[in-house]
């Protein structure tokens, strides 16, 4: 089997994303062009630091992107080549310090009016739950518990499972919308295209599961489409792209000048828990942050103006 091919495979066997797998495929490619087709067995910490050092100093990419070819490269040896790489010291890209864009209520309250339809309603799941987009992306029928009002994010960054609340608000627009989604999902049964993506693992476990209504994606995609990996038609899950548009649109329409994205709800739904004065460990646990000095960055974004600080100016008139 081909290294790539090798790398696809590990990939899959550790439930990656289909994003995931591309880009790790990708870098390995960038890695064994950038030292003229060497193959990375005969390579090792000196070609990762050459590598890396390179996207830093001469494409000048971001510390994120730096990041993600670093994982890309530590995947390959360990888990592909099975190769121990320790002591990696390469010039790191430089992280900029960037606060959250967070929108304020009324903000917030103007933007879900504008927002109508499957959009709309995803929206105020990702502001009323704190959820990440590819989170309620992937959202199945049996994480939405509507007698106890909660969420339960499956896999969340981290691969960790959370609870999040469900908002009264959106539980009758989330029980109509359900509705209407079994009845699509029982018109692809009727024609046996109501299969839906599993795990490796858990598909062979359960070999039947892939064409149960609980294990369906909440909001799907309008279209049936061919699974990449294993060519069978179905209905995918709703693309995030969708719901970036509409956002973007509402934004231009309402005249709100903020970076806004769909993120930005989550961003907004902290910040305003905080600004009501809950607990940061509750926050941190609802976001699903491992470590409490990531939620923290939300107490330098809340309402305070010039971080509560009154100008001396002022004092005087």
């Amino acid at each position: 089997m081909k290294l790539l091919d090798q790398v696809r495979a590990k990939c899959r066997l550790k439930h990656f994303s289909m994003s995931t797998e591309k880009s790790y495929v990708d870098w390995v490619r960038r890695y064994i062009l950038f030292h003229n087709k060497r193959h990375p067995a005969e390579m090792g910490v000196k070609e990762i630091e050459l590598f890396l050092t390179d996207m830093a100093v001469v494409r000048k990419v971001s510390a994120s992107t730096q990041n993600q070819a670093l994982s890309a490269l530590l995947f390959l040896y360990k888990e592909v080549l099975e190769i121990e790489i320790e002591g990696v010291n390469a010039i790191r890209a430089k992280k900029p310090t960037k606060l959250p864009v967070v929108l304020s209520q009324k903000q917030v309250h103007a933007l879900l009016a504008e927002m109508a339809g499957i959009n709309g309603l995803i929206a105020r799941v990702l502001y009323g739950t704190g959820m990440r987009l590819m989170e309620v992306m992937r959202l199945r029928v049996q994480d939405v518990d509507l007698d106890r009002n909660e969420i339960t994010v499956r896999s969340g960054k981290g691969a960790k499972d959370r609870v999040t609340m469900l908002p009264e608000s959106v539980k009758p627009l989330l029980e109509q919308h359900l509705r209407e989604r079994q009845v699509l999902f029982n018109q692809d049964a009727a024609l046996n295209q109501h299969s839906v993506y599993l795990p490796e693992a858990l598909a062979r476990k359960y070999p039947d599961a892939d064409k149960e209504w609980r294990w369906q994606y909440v909001f799907v995609s309008t279209r049936l489409s061919v699974d990449p990996r294993s060519g069978v038609v179905r209905r995918h899950h709703r693309d995030e792209k969708t719901v970036q548009r509409a956002m973007k649109k509402a934004c231009d329409k309402l005249g709100i000048t903020k970076r806004a994205s769909p993120h930005t709800l989550r961003h907004s739904f902290a910040t305003h828990l905080l600004e009501s004065g809950y607990d940061i460990r509750t926050v941190q646990e609802l976001l699903g942050h491992k470590d409490v000095a990531t939620t923290m960055i939300y107490t330098h974004v809340l309402n305070r103006g010039g971080q509560g600080v009154q100008s001396p100016l002022d004092k005087l008139f």
